[in-house]
């Protein structure tokens, strides 16, 4: 990150100096936020200013109304028809609220609507009132935000740095991550880098979505990285935000370039579709991790009622982490294939990788995405890549129009160790990825295939190619049956005496149990013999076996003692009945069958298991870590011996030092 950024970043934070007192720290950027969007489109338009208000004379003389005019006048899709400047509306302290407030309403619709996001003008009455407001605007009138001067992506770092500190002291939902410049670069490589040849062609257009777009970043560099190559391409973003400020950034920033603001949308993604029926060439999006969906529960369940007909038809992760809402959101905007088809990237943690039980919503969703080959490649990056968590995160890239030698095939890719330490931490941030790192991984995920299969490629153990198959896996119930020896002692004879299940069938359950007594200490090897025994002692004290076959089950269970060397119990029609207790669940992964599975890992140890077929279920993950996994000796103990007599030395030594 430049000196200049961090001169910006830290002259416009000190206005919080002044908010100090009338402010709450969260409130901060309530007020600097707009001020900085204000000032940057103040300066956008300043070299133009005199052919908009030539042109706005122009359309009053000939009483005519025309955006268009003045917007063409200000050569940028919005203007400012105030014969004031921001340096003119902030120079007198008696009259910037008014000045102010005069210009700020001058601005073109769409640039206004940016500000009221805010509730800027409600902002300057309050400044006002506390006597801030000719310092604070003042402050801001002494930055110069020139695109020559603060270019785009420069402007873009700003904006989320000011958003991550603002959001750090309110305490703001910790899932919410800025994506750094240089992962970005990264993920739009990945994601086009298949089809660079295409992109170069004349006549190319495109159109990109990121659904949870922040202030833009990602789909600035989207366009920008297509622009790169072909100068001559029509490129189209699209983005829908949930967090005001953010979108009111993003939208100014895309007015700024020249694209359409009206393409980014205000509102939440999963139950306000701004995008609904759009069909997008790529998707990007790094959306919050492990936030909730609970506020949209309603409307995401009613829609995941019409199964395919809808977005969630696959199912619902679980209501803490809406991670993989937000990518059946984006595989619903896919062209279809025989339009060109489309291609994702998204980030996510290392949840949406394994987390869920087969059959779970999670699971049914990685199941609906490999059983339809849309998944192409899972990216695990570097810890300490964002600004304010320090977690592990993944790309994974999906496509509905494979390669054919991509086809039925996952590649895992391990770029964890592809990183340069930060001159200077920013928040989280400790690492980054060098723009030489970016190119050698570009070039290494182009060629994945030939590298997995290269033995001296030196990226060799960081590629790994899979079937789809090979991530699925049953889920499957081994049961062994019940083996019980009966006996009567004085504890369950208590037992027998405190069952509802016994009372209700013999009414006094006191007499019932006197009539056991005789037989306490006796242990019988069958179940038939210990009934013939319990009904006689029954007929002895004058009771009758109770009919019924719960209280039987109850009086089994309570006479029953769990033997290794005692008696199979059966269900009725003669099959062993399975121990609930020695219930076990294993996994066999797809590509091998249960029988197979059974007779290497199980038989050989429980001859007598089967499996309860009934209860299978088929499940999905992608276990990453496990696939890379390097198994290192452990240290021998006469190293951690030595180890520990030297630590010993230097602990008497040290502690000599301090006696002395």
């Amino acid at each position: 990150m430049s000196t200049k950024h961090q001169e910006l970043v830290g002259f416009i934070w000190s206005v919080a100096d002044l908010l100090r007192g009338d402010y709450r720290q969260s409130e901060y950027g309530k007020v600097i936020l707009p001020f900085t969007v204000l000032r940057r489109l103040d300066c956008v338009l300043k070299e133009t200013k005199g052919e908009v208000l030539e042109a706005k004379a122009e359309l009053e003389a000939k009483g005519i109304q025309n955006p268009r005019n003045l917007a063409k006048a200000a050569g940028h899709t919005f203007f400012n028809k105030s014969e004031l400047t921001y340096e003119i509306a902030v120079r007198d302290p008696d009259q910037v609220a008014k000045f102010l407030k005069e210009y700020v309403r001058d601005f073109s619709s769409n640039a206004f609507d940016i500000l009221e996001k805010y509730d800027f003008l409600q902002q300057i009455d309050r400044l006002d009132k506390a006597g801030l407001l000719y310092q604070v605007a003042g402050k801001f009138a002494d930055i110069d935000l020139h695109p020559d001067v603060v270019d785009n992506h420069q402007m873009g770092y700003i904006f989320e740095d000011l958003i991550r500190r603002f959001s750090e002291v309110s305490n703001e939902t910790a899932g919410e991550h800025f994506t750094p410049r240089e992962v970005v670069r990264l993920m739009v490589n990945l994601v086009m880098v298949p089809d660079e040849e295409a992109l170069a062609q004349p006549g190319v257009v495109k159109r990109i979505l990121d659904p949870a777009c922040g202030t833009g970043g990602i789909l600035a560099e989207a366009q920008d990285h297509i622009l790169r190559s072909n100068r001559d391409a029509t490129i189209t973003v699209f983005g829908q935000e949930l967090n005001a400020e953010s979108y009111a950034i993003c939208r100014s920033d895309m007015m700024i370039k020249g694209q359409s603001a009206e393409n980014i949308e205000l509102g939440n993604s999963f139950n306000d579709d701004q995008h609904q029926g759009r069909k997008f060439d790529y998707l990007l999006a790094n959306p919050p991790f492990g936030v909730e969906w609970k506020k949209v529960k309603d409307d995401v369940e009613d829609e995941a009622e019409r199964g395919y007909a809808g977005r969630f038809g696959a199912g619902l992760p679980r209501i803490n982490d809406g991670s993989l809402l937000f990518l059946q959101h984006m595989l619903d905007k896919m062209k279809p294939v025989e339009d060109g088809g489309s291609r994702i990237a998204i980030v996510f943690n290392g949840s949406p990788l394994f987390t869920g039980a087969a059959e779970s919503g999670e699971s049914n969703i990685r199941r609906w995405i490999l059983e339809n080959d849309w998944l192409e490649a899972v990216v695990a990056l570097p810890d300490q890549l964002f600004y304010n968590t320090g977690i592990s995160t993944y790309f994974w890239i999906l496509t509905n129009r494979k390669e054919s030698a991509n086809k039925g095939k996952v590649i895992l890719f391990d770029a964890r160790d592809c990183w340069a330490k930060m001159p200077k931490s920013l928040g989280d941030k400790r690492k980054r990825i060098t723009d030489d790192q970016i190119a050698e991984l570009t070039e290494a995920y182009r060629a994945a295939l030939t590298v997995a299969n290269h033995p001296e490629h030196p990226m060799r153990d960081k590629v790994k190619v899979f079937d789809n198959s090979h991530f699925g896996y049953r889920r499957i119930t081994v049961e062994q049956p019940l083996k019980l020896r009966f006996e009567i002692s004085e504890e369950n004879l208590v037992q027998l005496q405190a069952s509802a299940k016994i009372a209700k069938a013999v009414g006094d359950v006191d007499v019932f149990a006197d009539a056991f007594k005789p037989l306490v200490g006796r242990i019988w090897s069958t179940k038939v013999e210990a009934w013939d025994a319990i009904r006689q002692a029954l007929v002895e004290a004058g009771l009758l076996w109770p009919k019924g076959t719960a209280f039987a089950k109850e009086l089994r269970d309570i006479v029953g003692v769990r033997d290794p060397e005692g008696e199979v119990q059966t269900l009725r029609g003669g099959a062993s009945e399975p121990d609930p207790v020695l219930r076990d669940n294993e996994n066999v992964p797809l590509r091998e069958t249960i029988d197979a599975y059974m007779e290497r890992e199980v038989l050989p140890h429980i001859p007598d298991a089967w499996v309860d077929h009934d209860k299978t279920k088929i499940g999905y993950e992608i276990p990453f870590t496990r696939q890379f996994y390097v198994h290192q000796q452990p240290r021998s103990l006469e190293e951690i011996d030595a180890d520990l007599l030297t630590l010993e030395d230097k602990i008497q030594k040290m502690l000599g030092e301090v006696t002395r």
